[in-house]
């Protein structure tokens, strides 16, 4: 065995017993956290996936993230009590994402005035046959999420009477979502069609094309480049509380 398959093996073998209950339990303290550091939803909702046999390399990924929140203790994000009280939401899927299972992952962000209130990444239940099925179900999936934030505004006396716009960056599920016409290849996700265009024909909200470039669910969805990253997190509302003019990540 040469030195670099014997330093691979090492890389990817087991953690003992009591190095894997560390792992389990700092990953569970790292999903708490990110209640308020949407920037690290992606990285820690990935590892949590390998809680049962976590890997050298899953360990090392992970003090990563320790290492990137000790610089930035005060980081979180910032909720303003001026503004407006319009609700706005991103919608995003990544198709067949998981290798093992190829399910979608689906991802959704939802602001009030200029502050984020409410965001989720999950897996898909089902497998989706296309990317514009996986990104039709988080659109599905974004819409109940804007529904519920609504009713939680009427019951604290905010009256919400405007269209809520909802951007995807794929024109194939918004042509679905307005077109009246069922086609043969979508009637299996049929009541996602019915959810979505009901609340489209009752005036609720409004599907808007944003350009890949300019959509702020890609930092719960995929890896990013350092330089989107830090831009995507500014747009998120992140703020350092020690540093309040510094934004970002």
């Amino acid at each position: 065995m040469t030195h670099s398959s014997r330093e691979n093996a090492y890389s990817t073998s087991l953690l003992g017993d009591s190095e894997a209950s560390s792992f389990r339990r700092l990953i569970g303290r790292l999903l708490y956290l990110t209640n308020t550091r949407p920037n690290i939803v992606f990285v820690v909702h990935h590892l949590s996936q390998f809680v049962s046999f976590p890997t050298n390399d899953h360990r090392r990924v992970a003090l990563k993230i320790l290492f990137y929140l000790k610089n930035n203790p005060g980081r979180g994000i910032f909720i303003s009590n001026k503004g407006h009280c319009q609700i706005r939401a991103y919608s995003d899927a990544d198709w067949a994402a998981c290798p093992k299972t190829r399910k979608s992952i689906i991802d959704l962000l939802v602001y009030i005035g200029d502050s984020i209130v409410s965001w989720k990444t999950k897996n898909q239940i089902t497998i989706s046959c296309s990317s514009c099925e996986a990104e039709y179900r988080a659109l599905a999936a974004t819409v109940c999420e804007v529904q519920w934030i609504s009713y939680v505004l009427n019951d604290l006396r905010f009256s919400h009477t405007k269209l809520v716009p909802i951007f995807c960056d794929n024109q194939s599920a918004i042509y679905i979502a307005n077109n009246q016409v069922y086609h043969e290849r979508t009637k299996h996700i049929e009541i996602d069609c019915h959810l979505t265009r009901e609340k489209i024909q009752s005036g609720f909200i409004k599907l808007l094309l944003v350009s890949s470039s300019l959509q702020l669910v890609d930092i719960l969805t995929k890896p990013l480049q350092p330089n989107i990253f830090s831009s995507l997190c500014s747009k998120l509302g992140v703020l350092d509380i020690y540093n309040p003019n510094l934004k970002g990540a």
